[in-house]
């Protein structure tokens, strides 16, 4: 008895500390009060001279996930997204932001064999999202809205309730 209930008071301490440490990581993002989501209009990696802006995700719950080719957390989590999306109505859009050229993108995307939209950030997309650190994703609702956010990794089913709020 003694030794459960130190387990759960050890179970209680590390999820009260992990919400601490996830709110102070969060604190600079944009807010989840149903505000607009800022405006970006960028080039599709696989046809830079395409371009998607956010007004063609309305209409749509849609997670816009930022992240850097080089991010090792990215590179866990990303699948965590792509499996998500699978038999849902969650879209999703990746912000690649932090990279050297093109071509060390397109070989992140590659080897993780990611089939979301990817389009490639800049400097204005990542100032007006307050990135600080990656991977960060917000959700958008229909209305291009944000609903939720996150910082760090998160998995299939984190991402999967924070969409479907």
């Amino acid at each position: 008895m003694k030794l459960l209930r130190s387990t759960l008071i050890n179970i209680a301490l590390a999820a009260i500390i992990f919400f601490l440490v996830s709110a102070f990581q969060e604190r600079n993002l944009l807010k989840t009060d149903s505000s607009p989501a800022p405006y970006f209009n960028l080039p599709l990696l696989s046809a830079t001279d395409t371009r998607l802006s956010i007004a063609e995700l309305k209409g749509k719950t849609t997670v816009i996930y930022f992240f850097a080719p080089w991010c090792t957390v990215c590179k866990y989590s990303m699948p965590n997204l792509e499996a998500a999306l699978l038999d849902s109505d969650i879209n999703a859009v990746g912000i690649a932001l932090d990279y050297k050229n093109q071509h060390e993108v397109i070989q992140f995307v590659d080897e993780l064999k990611l089939t979301m939209p990817i389009l490639l950030g800049d400097q204005q997309t990542q100032s007006n999202y307050k990135i600080s650190a990656f991977p960060t994703y917000y959700v958008i609702n229909e209305q291009l809205q944000i609903t939720a956010r996150s910082m760090g990794y998160s998995s299939e089913l984190g991402i999967s309730l924070r969409a479907d709020n």
